[in-house]
């Protein structure tokens, strides 16, 4: 398990890292055929719940099974309270952010950000210019993909602030490690994350519009059974006890939105979308779409609804915004950011590109507005033809991409037929916002990358899950 390139999160030269000392010596005591087959009831747990994925545009996955590897990433109390006070300080910025740039542009007045980036981004909705949601909350859930390549060296990889997604996973990743091994955790003290639907519901009701009356009604709008994350939204409705809905399910009643029930129509006070903002009203933006509610933006903002997250929260995702993120913590919070980002190349300034260019087979392109592995080039891993196609879509359109270098990301073992192995990981961590605060669940989705020496973690790209384990010392 040792290695020279990269960060072992288990194994050091010296011996087990604290973190996994009881883990290993649980382990160690294991019939390695017991755990192929607690590895194979946890696949069929999988299938037989559901637990599946969309991948679009491919004939032969209408449905996947993300795989699942039964040995947990753990994380020490230390360790994560560092984290945890990193994604905080993070998150709260980020709103603030967003608060700024529709309202007051303050941080663009500064020439902290470059305007450009913000008045020709898609992301960013004009619709939203002068608008305050309720709560002052754009970001109400909020995914950050984090990367480590050290003992104490944490880089934060990207924001998920529109609509992250995998939190589902995380959820039944724990249930299903509870179910297979119940010693281990009368053994080994681990923080829970069960009581995150819990929190989430709380949460989205705090942030409720002044119009509400009594308990905040909450539901989740989805665009259907046919969305990749489909499993995902029937999962958190049924988790937190509220409807799930689609877009015809909604309409406007007395300047309120309303579900259909059997018992006529209910007003919704929180909609915990899970629709992409084009799709959100066709009266507002794209006037083709049969997934959201005709005038939703309307009740939104003459402030009878709360929607999460907030329409044009995918500024923050950009991975140009990205790359100014240390200024942006410092100039909202007035600190240094505790999570360092990864240094970054943004392809529209010539110099940057023209190093970019030279150094392609170094690096990790990727594309500003990209999601899911998709778009983008590894370059170390990548073919002579691979590295030539890229290298004309940079000059082509060079400020639609940013590049990074190859991190030499941390490793954790998984479970092999020939035992422990290492794969490299990322992390993302759920944080919920509201008027009270910041909450993050102790844990999130580790996402591991199951072909040896691949760096590529994403499901939708052959990567698989694991659970995630915090622990309470």
């Amino acid at each position: 398990m040792t290695s020279i390139e990269h960060f072992s999160e288990m194994q050091t030269p010296d011996g087990v890292r604290y973190p996994y000392a009881a883990y290993d010596g649980w382990f160690t005591s294991q019939d390695t055929a017991r755990l192929s087959k607690k590895s194979r009831e946890a696949e069929a747990f999988f299938r037989r719940t559901g637990i599946t994925f969309n991948v679009y545009g491919q004939a032969d996955a209408e449905e996947r099974l993300i795989p699942f590897d039964l040995v947990p990433r753990i994380v020490s109390n230390k360790e994560w309270t560092k984290l945890a006070k990193g994604i905080d300080q993070r998150v709260r910025a980020i709103n603030a952010f967003l608060h700024d740039i529709y309202n007051r542009q303050e941080i663009l007045r500064a020439g902290v950000v470059p305007v450009e980036l913000i008045a020709q981004n898609d992301a960013f909705l004009p619709q939203m210019i002068g608008f305050t949601p309720p709560g002052d909350v754009y970001t109400h859930i909020v995914g950050t993909d984090v990367v480590r390549t050290g003992e104490d060296d944490f880089f934060v990889l990207e924001d998920n602030a529109r609509t992250p997604s995998g939190v589902s996973y995380m959820l039944e990743n724990r249930e299903t490690m509870l179910q297979m091994f119940p010693e281990l955790f009368s053994k080994i003290k681990v923080q829970p994350v069960s009581d995150y639907p819990k929190n989430l519901r709380k949460s989205l009701a705090a942030c409720a519009p002044k119009s509400c009356k009594g308990r905040p009604c909450v539901a989740v709008l989805t665009p259907g059974i046919h969305n990749s994350a489909y499993y995902e939204h029937s999962f958190l409705a049924d988790q937190m006890g509220v409807e799930l809905v689609e877009g015809h399910d909604l309409r406007v009643v007395d300047g309120h939105i309303a579900m259909r029930t059997t018992r006529g129509y209910k007003v919704i006070d929180v909609l915990y979308r899970r629709v992409d903002d084009a799709f959100l009203d066709p009266l507002t933006f794209d006037p083709s779409s049969m997934l959201g509610v005709p005038g939703i933006m309307d009740v939104y903002r003459a402030g009878n609804i709360a929607i999460t997250n907030a329409p044009g929260t995918g500024v923050a995702d950009d991975k140009a915004i990205y790359s100014y993120m240390p200024e942006i913590v410092e100039f909202y919070t007035g600190e240094k950011a505790i999570l360092k980002n990864v240094e970054t190349y943004r392809c529209s300034e010539p110099d940057a590109l023209k190093y970019v260019l030279d150094n392609l087979a170094d690096l990790v392109v990727k594309e500003v507005h990209g999601s899911g592995g998709y778009g983008m080039l590894v370059g170390p891993a990548a073919s002579k033809r691979e590295l030539a196609d890229f290298t004309a879509k940079l000059k082509a359109r060079p400020a639609n991409y940013i590049a990074q270098p190859t991190l030499s990301l941390s490793t954790v073992p998984i479970f092999t037929k020939k035992g422990l192995a290492p794969r490299h990981v990322d992390l993302r961590p759920f944080a919920l916002v509201s008027p009270n605060g910041v909450d993050i669940t102790p844990g999130g989705l580790t996402r591991v990358a199951l072909k040896a020496g691949s760096l590529v973690v994403n499901s939708s790209q052959g990567g698989g899950t694991k659970d995630t384990w915090v622990l309470e010392d």
